[in-house]
């Protein structure tokens, strides 16, 4: 187990290799290119409703809280009825990705309290900055310990301090803002500054940056995604930059986790794009009487939507909702289950294409292993 030093991330040097600018270069074009389909959305709420569940729910993978599309969809925070603990776990994930969004937008800083405020909505305690000594990072398979992050608790509330300042501050340092994006993910983990709750909270952190850099308007990169897919990878990177200070490396792996992330969202809210103007013009073919902007947003907003959320979105009465409801699942829009979950009422699944492309992708990667 090597020795690792928390490093001055301003005293770096030169760590933009060739290599590293040339992934840049590709990873912000696809970045820019991301930001400008959201615009084309018609309502960009829709993806506000359903893409950042899909960060949560990879992340969330990475930790080993596994669930399904089914459980994430079905369970509401706002009434915290959960269909497993696995998807309360998830739905706390994108509230305090919401929490850290909602402040970024409007203060453009990420401050020491807003990142113990988003990992205390992850974990539903306030422990803070670690206290006790102890932590180490375990290899699953070895039971080896491979690092021991920073044990003083003086150290470590330093050592944040300094990444606070790192990550505000772009006078001193003219990094390229998405290598300082994996600078940070970097050294946050390598800090390990909660008990619980460090890997999801870093991630999030991920996402902060880029908003905060106007770099995205919305929380929609799953980087977790690229991770999860990638990770005895990631984890090989992590510690080879603590074993060997092999920056460049992890550097590219980032950027390109960026880059392909950014184009496969384009591709999902294209898609997502493509099913409702289909649905938008089968409405209106067979049921012009109930067709609103309104309740196509509804559709979208809420993969499982239900008669209370067309009654608020559309404000309309509950028997006018529950027929409007009926008569979109006669023409094959949706489909109507029963779920205890919402014991006062029936649930309507939508045929959500992001749902359904992330769930067969998933199975197609399952049978090739």
């Amino acid at each position: 187990m090597n020795n690792y030093q928390i490093p001055d991330l301003f005293a770096l040097g030169e760590i933009e290799s060739k290599a590293v600018l040339k992934a840049c270069s590709t990873a912000h074009q696809a970045l820019g290119e991301l930001k400008g389909v959201v615009h084309t959305m018609p309502n960009q709420n829709i993806l506000l409703g359903t893409l950042p569940l899909q960060e949560a729910k990879e992340s969330s993978e990475i930790e080993n809280i596994i669930t399904t599309q089914d459980d994430l969809y079905q369970s509401n925070i706002n009434t915290h009825q959960f269909t497993t603990v696995a998807a309360k776990e998830v739905h706390y994930y994108a509230q305090a990705m919401s929490l850290g969004f909602n402040s970024v937008r409007s203060d453009k800083l990420i401050t020491l309290n807003l990142i113990k405020e988003i990992q205390a909505a992850l974990e539903g305690n306030d422990a803070g900055f670690r206290k006790q000594q102890g932590t180490g990072l375990v290899n699953q398979t070895t039971k080896e310990i491979v690092y021991m992050p920073p044990q003083n608790p003086a150290d470590i509330e330093k050592y944040m301090s300094d990444l606070e300042r790192f990550i505000n501050d772009s006078a001193q340092l003219d990094y390229d803002p998405l290598v300082k994006m994996a600078l940070i993910h970097h050294q946050f983990e390598s800090i390990h500054p909660f008990y619980d709750g460090n890997g999801r909270t870093g991630r999030i952190l991920n996402i902060l940056y880029l908003i905060q850099q106007d770099l995205l308007d919305t929380p929609i990169l799953y980087l977790s995604r690229y991770i999860n897919r990638n990770k005895t990878k990631y984890y090989q990177l992590l510690q080879s930059v603590r074993d060997s200070q092999n920056w460049e490396a992890w550097l590219v792996f980032m950027l390109n986790g960026i880059t392909e992330t950014s184009k496969r969202t384009v591709t999902l809210i294209n898609g997502i794009k493509v099913l409702m103007q289909n649905h938008k013009q089968l409405i209106r073919n067979n049921l012009p009487q109930i067709y609103s902007h309104e309740l196509i947003n509804n559709l979208y907003k809420h993969p499982y939507t239900k008669i209370d959320f067309v009654v608020r979105d559309c404000q309309i009465h509950r028997n006018t909702a529950r027929t409007r409801l009926e008569a979109l699942v006669r023409i094959g829009i949706l489909k109507k289950e029963n779920h205890r979950e919402f014991s006062f009422c029936r649930t309507y699944c939508a045929n959500c294409v992001a749902l359904k492309s992330a769930a067969s992708e998933r199975n197609s990667t399952l049978s090739s292993k």
